[in-house]
């Protein structure tokens, strides 16, 4: 699972990040309203783990604002107080799960898991972009009628793209979502994943479906 922590205090942030990627999580965090926005409308995240006290717009009007967008993301809402007044205002503008500080890490993951499976029974198992498909349970790929071997990086990088479809992505973002890098390593991991994934898609097909933007990075769409 992808979760996204808005936490105002740092150090409960990294708190939580370590825990959850201890546990196999792949955790961004951010530490006010607006970033939590911005995050949330433009990356597939899982899960996210909100705060409410957040400094400028708050959680609950991140949640509503998100919901506004069509945002279905998972959301569990953490807060301090919590007070039953707070709690149900939380559910009604559409969180998912709600978890009073202090809490216990072991339980978060818990709550985090079970929203993933709730969110699975109803998210499309299989992604799809034209006539290529990736089957997220069996970790599958086909084009057409034509099987793809992925490696367990190759997947990776295939999954965020048919979640973006039509979305252009630089190096850096497909460094941070699939490599989990919040920084320039100086390699080129990125173009020679990319290759790699273009030979094993669009090789001997007519219609190619991964474009490289000159100078903007690499988007998954068909052509027209």
């Amino acid at each position: 699972m992808r979760v996204l922590v808005v936490e105002d205090i740092r150090k409960t942030a990294a708190f939580i990040r370590k825990g959850l990627a201890a546990e196999g999580f792949a955790v961004d965090a951010v530490h006010n309203g607006e970033d939590a926005l911005a995050a949330a409308i433009t990356t597939p995240f899982d899960a996210l783990v909100l705060d409410i006290m957040l400094p400028g717009c708050d959680g609950l009007g991140v949640l509503r604002r998100l919901r506004e967008r069509g945002v279905r993301t998972p959301v569990l809402l953490l807060s301090a107080r919590g007070q039953v007044n707070e709690r149900v205002e939380g559910l009604n503008a559409g969180a998912d799960d709600y978890l009073p500080k202090p809490f216990a890490l072991a339980e978060l993951i818990a709550r985090l898991r079970a929203l993933g499976r709730r969110s699975a029974e109803s998210t499309p198992l299989v992604l799809r972009v034209a006539d290529l498909a990736l089957d997220t349970v069996t970790h599958q790929a086909r084009r057409g009628e034509r099987a793809i071997e992925l490696t367990a990086r190759e997947y990776r990088l295939l999954e965020f793209l048919l979640r973006t479809p039509g979305r252009i992505c630089g190096r850096m973002l497909l460094l941070e979502k699939v490599w989990d890098y919040d920084f320039d390593p100086g390699t080129n991991l990125v173009d020679v994943y990319i290759m790699r994934l273009r030979e094993k898609i669009d090789a001997g097909e007519d219609r190619k479906l991964l474009h490289t933007v000159r100078g903007a990075g690499y988007v998954l769409k068909e052509s027209p």
